[in-house]
């Protein structure tokens, strides 16, 4: 099946098991905003978690604070984003649609990788064992071809980025014969930058209301609190701050269901360093974050690092870490260094020192950071791809998400056999022993396998049944998502059971 079928069906999973819902949907929805259901609630906290523990916990110099979203409008003079903030876009003149210019070049250089891909793999197929990747990509003429162009598209794009030519982006469009994917025509108009940031008035009067805007990351909020934290809790360099919080940004190229939406939610620390030293933290940060991703057991093949081609104005090296979504390789976290950019712009604009005085060195600086910022609802997506099987068993077949049973929403359901003869009621007794630690469902309706099915749709990694046994012996079948096998276990073994599975630390000792 084409990885856009699967897909599809993903995003149609989504609502129909409570995951993901369309924004406003009985008014027809509102475009790149969704709603989180039941579900989707619950698995968005647990990745909440787990990346917060592996920051504050982890690390004793991370601690964490939770700035609003409102901020002082001069902040983002000061950063950049008032002048700097910027996407560019193109028009399709036929269609009428607009597009991210730099994501149609990424999405040809995109195809030109693909075709290499898939010449690699029929070879592979056809050699077995004996097969040398790297001598079939330096002899086979079809790799060549396709390598050459994609080096001297790439070479081309970077460029056309890092000059911020935009006449050379739209000619580079036309030379690859890029078309519109609606009106399937090339009549393009020409580039220009939009401002991404979302504006609004704060002000008891329209006379003297003052031009705000909502916080396009979260960054910011680190960087003018620093001295703060440092201050109030006696930090020193090295130190790090995180945070959680929305984001909103009036993307025009809204697309791939929650990949890419105009409010998100950001996961991001800034960790303070002596200037000199914030190669070394951004390499040691990399290495890091690659471990917290890798630890969901994935696979390392379905990550990878890619380097940016253009830098922003703030940093001297960045990098993405990249996930294989069905539709490619595409970014969930990036990891930068932002220089003393920041706090040196905010120690210019707002006229206050934000040095740090380090005793060892008994000398006053402004620190470098380094940034490790990843998008919370691109992390859900990640989770709920990888984890999203068709399988097909020996007698029917089954959908199930084979979530990671500490990221799980419900961890485990209670199912009595039949409504009668007092399965019910002891089937409330395991709920109301168990629920203070793990969150269960109740589950009676329908025949066993059926419930069994509607618990692998929603990823419940653990499912128990009481039958007429149980209430002899106080022992109750424990079924398996993944593997659907069933062990008999005493009721008083359960918390141990699922506690083991489920437990953070498990992942922690992974990194």
């Amino acid at each position: 099946m084409a990885q856009e079928e699967i897909f599809k069906k993903l995003v149609a999973h989504c609502k129909e098991y409570g995951y993901v819902f369309q924004s406003s949907e009985i008014y027809d929805g509102l475009s790149a905003v969704y709603d989180y259901g039941q579900y989707g609630v619950e698995l968005k906290n647990n990745i909440k978690k787990y990346w917060w523990d592996s920051m504050v916990l982890l690390h004793e110099n991370v601690v964490g604070i939770d700035s609003a979203i409102f901020m002082h409008p001069t902040i983002w003079k000061a950063s950049g984003h008032v002048d700097a903030f910027n996407d560019p876009l193109i028009d399709n003149k036929d269609s009428k649609k607009r597009y991210r210019a730099d994501v149609l070049v990424e999405d040809q250089l995109a195809k030109f990788e693909e075709k290499i891909n898939k010449e690699i793999e029929k070879a592979h197929k056809r050699f077995g064992d004996a097969f040398d990747e790297q001598q079939f990509r330096e002899t086979n003429q079809r790799v060549v071809d396709n390598q050459k162009k994609y080096d001297d598209l790439h070479e081309r794009f970077s460029k056309a980025l890092n000059d911020n030519n935009l006449e050379e982006l739209k000619q580079i469009i036309i030379d690859q014969e890029i078309v519109c994917p609606v009106s399937g025509t090339r009549n393009w108009t020409d580039v220009r930058q939009f401002n991404l940031m979302f504006s609004t008035e704060m002000g008891s009067t329209s006379e003297g209301a003052m031009k705000v805007y909502l916080r396009p990351e979260t960054a910011q909020g680190i960087f003018v609190n620093y001295l703060n934290v440092q201050k109030s809790g006696r930090m020193k360099i090295p130190f790090g701050i995180a945070q959680i919080g929305k984001a909103f940004r009036n993307e025009i190229v809204a697309r791939q269901f929650i990949f890419r939406m105009r409010e998100f939610e950001q996961m991001e620390m800034q960790f303070f360093v002596r200037p000199g030293t914030e190669l070394d933290w951004f390499e040691k940060w990399k290495e890091l974050r690659m471990q917290w991703h890798q630890a969901l057991g994935f696979g390392a093949e379905n990550y990878r690092f890619h380097e940016h081609e253009k830098l922003a104005h703030y940093a001297n090296a960045a990098v993405d870490v990249e996930f294989k979504f069905p539709f490619g390789f595409k970014e969930v976290e990036g990891i930068h260094s932002r220089t003393d950019f920041d706090l040196s712009q905010h120690e210019k604009y707002s006229g206050k020192k934000v040095r740090y005085f380090d005793p060892e060195l008994n000398e006053s600086y402004v620190p470098f950071v380094v940034e490790t910022s990843i998008g919370v609802d691109r992390m859900f997506l990640q989770v709920i791809s990888a984890a999203y099987h068709e399988e097909q068993l020996e007698k029917d077949s089954r959908v199930v998400l084979k979530l990671p049973p500490v990221l799980a929403p419900v961890k485990l359901a209670v199912m009595p056999l039949v409504k009668k003869d007092g399965l019910p009621e002891k089937a409330r007794e395991i709920i109301d022993r168990l629920k203070f630690g793990f969150n269960c469902q109740y589950d009676e309706k329908d025949s066993i396998g059926k419930r069994y099915r509607r618990q692998d749709a929603i990823g419940t990694p653990f499912c128990v049944t009481v039958d007429h046994q149980t209430t002899t012996d106080n022992t109750v079948t424990i079924r398996y998502r993944d593997s659907m096998e069933q062990e008999r276990v005493n009721i008083a073994d359960l918390d141990t059971i699922i506690g083991e599975k489920v437990s953070m630390r498990r992942l922690f000792e992974k990194q």
